[in-house]
């Protein structure tokens, strides 16, 4: 008797994963994974960046992966945290000192978390090429999911590199 119980129970337990999985098959919901890339436009060092809780180094370059669904709907926000170094030319001893330890934490004791949730802007259907999260001045954040190199007159984002901090920040 508990053997068929069982075998019962497992039965279940395989449809209902069936369903689950056809459901995440359906057109409408297909995910595939993409490249998460950070551009920098700040003189601040991004120290790591998460994109709805997939995280990167935010060095540059790109990274693997986000997952992001194969067709791009309307009202698709990206969660974006990211933690700032504002000072990434200060000296620090060798790693190698007695001091270290100690004036790298006061170091990252001035670390800076930032967050903000923005749109995901549409991708073509044919042509989805990860997504791009662009770190400006004020803590402001760009997203691009575009396929153009950023060099490209055709790059939606056209910010400088290197841009200076304002004295004051508008609201």
């Amino acid at each position: 008797m508990e053997f068929m119980m069982n075998k019962l129970l497992a039965r279940g337990l395989l449809c209902l994963l069936g369903l689950m999985l056809y459901g995440c098959s359906s057109a409408d919901n297909e995910m595939a994974g993409g490249n998460l890339q950070a551009v920098n436009h700040t003189l601040h060092a991004i120290n790591w960046m998460s994109v709805n809780g997939y995280r990167a180094h935010a060095g540059g370059g790109s990274s693997c992966c986000i997952i992001m669904p194969i067709k791009w709907r309307p009202g698709m926000k990206a969660n974006v945290e990211w933690e700032v170094d504002p000072d990434p030319s200060s000296k620090m001893p060798s790693v190698t000192s007695d001091e270290f330890i100690e004036v790298y934490a006061r170091h990252a004791a001035n670390y800076q978390r930032h967050s903000a949730t923005v749109d995901i802007p549409e991708w073509s259907d044919s042509k989805r090429c990860g997504l791009t999260v662009h770190f400006l001045v004020c803590n402001q954040i760009k997203l691009t999911s575009s396929c153009w190199a950023s060099s490209s007159p055709n790059y939606p984002i056209k910010e400088p590199m290197g841009i200076k901090e304002p004295a004051v920040c508008p609201k």
